[in-house]
């Protein structure tokens, strides 16, 4: 993949897709030259000690900058933003930081003569009016949840910046991401997590979804394949430059009940559906990610069986480490 040692930033490093996608680089381009940020340190030994941590908000340019002038990043990978549920509960400071932070690292990128630069964006660019089923890659975008705002926003200054300035930004509209490294973190899809770690532990599952919700969702080792996939093509082969949808299984909270029931046949959950029944009620139920499957080459290799049995087996040896 990668025939020189590029350095690259990655601002969110700790969180559950940056920690595991910080490792995934760091295997490729070398622990020295990728350089995980975050405002939190790492609580994890290997991501802690596997290479170079800087203590990094987003919203301050100077620390960004001299972190540029000192690294000399060829690629940013910005992961930092407040999610769905978290910023409905103060939208203001998560559309600051979800958009602030991004126009600091889209200049910085400019400023810096960075190569790539990577932002995710996510199904939430959706709304009531997107059509619900194998949802097409150009359709109706009524977002009505302030981080579903923020990320259409971003889609489109992403586009603008590379119409306008060359900049070779790259994005995927993640479904949910499922993991068993890093516990939720305040979206709307965190149940598909949350309930894995309930099951190993031998208690009940409250469910903040009704029973019958449909989500896209996503294994996070397709999560990074796909990211990484994305980052290494050329670029003549990124044909979307807003961002492209992305899909792996959808299922609802008693599809993912039955197959964790296959391994703990006694598993139980409750439902009691709350305010992000209705942000989950504006999603689609399956994504159309035709458009990354031609331009290049995706394909995922989970489904909620093979997602399931692996979670329970990692969650159970990490329990077991643990406890060691």
């Amino acid at each position: 993949m990668a025939n020189t040692p590029d350095t690259i930033l990655v601002i969110g490093a700790c969180g559950q897709l940056g920690s595991e996608l910080t490792l995934a680089l760091r295997d490729i381009y070398g622990g020295a030259n990728v350089v995980a940020s975050d405002v939190t340190p790492p609580r994890h030994a290997d991501l802690r000690d596997s290479g170079p941590f800087e203590h990094v908000d987003v919203l301050d340019t100077k620390v960004l900058g001299e972190l540029a002038s000192k690294y000399k990043f060829k690629q940013i990978y910005h992961l930092a933003a407040v999610l769905s549920a978290t910023g409905e509960k103060n939208p203001k400071f998560a559309w600051r930081l979800n958009m602030e932070g991004l126009f600091n690292v889209l200049d910085l990128a400019l400023e810096q003569q960075v190569e790539r630069v990577y932002w995710p964006s996510s199904i939430a660019v959706f709304g009531p009016g997107t059509p619900r089923h194998n949802t097409p890659q150009q359709t109706i975008m009524d977002p009505n949840t302030v981080y579903g705002i923020s990320k259409q926003a971003g889609e489109r200054w992403c586009e603008y910046y590379f119409q306008k300035h060359g900049l070779d930004v790259r994005s995927l509209r993640y479904p949910g991401l499922i993991g068993y490294k890093a516990l939720p973190g305040g979206g709307t899809t965190d149940y598909a997590v949350d309930i894995y770690h309930k099951a190993i532990e031998g208690k009940t599952f409250e469910c903040f979804l009704s029973e019958d919700t449909h989500l896209p969702m996503m294994y996070m080792p397709d999560a990074l394949k796909a990211t990484l996939d994305l980052m290494h093509a050329p670029a003549e082969n990124i044909k979307v430059r807003d961002s492209y949808n992305l899909s792996a299984m959808s299922f609802s909270p008693e599809e993912i009940t039955a197959s964790i029931r296959k391994h703990i046949p006694d598993f139980d959950i409750v439902y009691k559906p709350d305010a992000r029944q209705k942000i989950a009620a504006s999603w689609p139920q399956t994504i159309d990610d035709s458009a990354a499957q031609q331009d290049w080459g995706w394909k995922p290799a989970y489904d909620l069986d093979a997602m399931t049995a692996d979670m329970l087996h990692n969650l159970k040896k990490l329990k077991a480490e643990q406890a060691v």
